[in-house]
């Protein structure tokens, strides 16, 4: 006997073409049938988010600064006819504007004109892949600005309240230990009241060992503890969270002072990071706050997060440029795996929306 099912205002039936008869039983058959096949759609639904991958995420998430630098880019390569004064004056103000800073714009120029002149380029669209490329270059960070996953160290975190410092810093706990890392956190941010909750929560997620101190207390006393714990429980790497009180450097100053002291003293075979969290929804003030703290602390690396939200996302150039610091993680949402290493190639192609090799979509 042929049936056919149909599904109507919330009513499943199968029915016999020839009796045009329903019974229970096929009723419960069609219904199974139907609930195995949206069972099979969201199972495909989730493995396809899945798929979407970092490089799709951080594409979605420079959307914003995309529109804001590429576009005015690519209507410079588009609508000049030939590569003049003008056309490097135009590009100047777009890449500028873009938060790229003013000492990367030039060294980008500068490089472009050589290779327009010793290529004998003469038309502006082909300096896109140029311009592409030598992004890239400036960007660069090199396998060893992670020497410290591989190697027993000490990193200490510090950025302004609000940047999502202990956030980072939890997402990096967890991002070491699913390397099989063991990892201890130092609460050292004792002057705000809810960064130890915060970071006791993070802690507890990351299956990491948080040692913390009382609100309000010694800020030295918490990372000489959390050395010891470090070292007795053979930890690999320990993480500091620390006050990020620009307004006073002399205070920051003496407080790293005292906790740089502590680590020399008590650990002095550990492999030291200093890493800086900035917003990078502020532009040209997170640069200006990477300079301020690079004053008061030897900073190695920085952390910029809400890229996703971001038109300024250009700064990531500018701060590799004019200080000389490499951009070593990057965020594009709140979960761990929005936190990922920075990539010149992946960041660019993400830029640009140039889909690399090794990019998964």
């Amino acid at each position: 006997m042929n049936w056919t099912i149909r599904e109507s205002a919330g009513k499943i039936e199968r029915r016999s073409m020839s009796c045009n008869c329903m019974t229970r039983t096929s009723q419960q058959e069609c219904l199974g049938i139907l609930e195995w096949q949206g069972a099979g759609l969201e199972r495909s639904k989730s493995m396809a988010e899945e798929k979407k991958g970092f490089f799709r995420r951080l594409v979605d998430g420079l959307t914003k600064t995309r529109d804001n630098i590429v576009s005015g880019m690519d209507s410079i390569f588009n609508g000049f006819t030939h590569i003049d004064e003008d056309f490097y004056e135009e590009l100047e103000e777009v890449l500028i504007m873009g938060d790229l800073g003013v000492q990367a714009t030039y060294d980008i120029l500068d490089k472009l004109r050589e290779k327009v002149k010793t290529q004998h380029i003469k038309e502006p669209v082909e300096c896109r892949q140029i311009l592409i490329d030598s992004i890239k270059e400036q960007m660069d960070v090199g396998e060893a600005a992670y020497e410290f996953e591989e190697r027993t160290s000490v990193v200490m975190v510090i950025g302004v309240n609000g940047v999502g410092k202990t956030t980072t810093i939890g997402k990096l706990a967890g991002k070491l230990r699913s390397q099989n890392k063991k990892v201890v956190l130092a609460a050292a941010d004792t002057f705000r009241a809810a960064a130890g909750e915060q970071l006791k929560e993070w802690a507890n997620r990351a299956q990491a060992e948080l040692i913390g101190g009382q609100e309000g207390s010694d800020p030295a006393a918490v990372v000489y503890d959390a050395v010891a714990a470090a070292k007795a429980r053979h930890a690999d790497v320990l993480l500091i969270d620390t006050a990020g009180r620009l307004h006073n450097k002399k205070n920051l100053m003496e407080e790293l002072r005292k906790m740089n002291k502590i680590i020399d003293r008590e650990f002095p075979d550990a492999y030291r990071e200093t890493l800086v969290v900035l917003d990078a929804t502020t532009g040209q003030n997170a640069l200006a706050q990477a300079k301020e703290f690079n004053e008061v602390a030897d900073i190695t690396g920085v952390i910029l997060t809400k890229m996703d939200g971001t038109a300024k996302g250009g700064i990531a150039v500018a701060i590799q440029a004019e200080l000389g610091i490499p951009v070593k993680y990057i965020g594009v949402g709140e979960t761990i795996d929005d936190l990922q290493k920075f990539n010149s190639d992946t960041f660019v192609n993400a830029l640009f929306d140039v889909k690399g090799e090794n990019e998964v979509c």
